[in-house]
């Protein structure tokens, strides 16, 4: 379920301003580094609202899996490997 924040109206020069809702925000914030961030994701809107909306902003609660580690051999599998080394 996406957390809406805000929503925007494009301007005539491809631009989007855009309104937020700092209270909803807060929950979000993480820090990385010694800075704190937000993570968002802005999409056009289907149809522009009554209010000239054409924008909506939602958090991107999007979490990457972590990748395993590739080795040499599986990255290239044309390659051959060596079982058991004599040292």
């Amino acid at each position: 379920m996406k957390t809406y924040v805000g929503n925007g109206r494009e301007g005539k020069f491809g631009y989007v301003n855009f309104t937020l809702d700092v209270d909803k925000l807060i929950p979000y914030v993480f820090e990385y580094k010694g800075k704190k961030y937000v993570k968002l994701t802005m999409s056009k809107k289907k149809e522009v609202d009554q209010y000239g909306k054409s924008h909506t902003v939602y958090i991107d609660e999007f979490k990457a899996e972590p990748r395993e580690e590739v080795t040499n051999a599986q990255h290239n599998p044309d390659r051959e490997t060596v079982q058991d080394l004599p040292f």
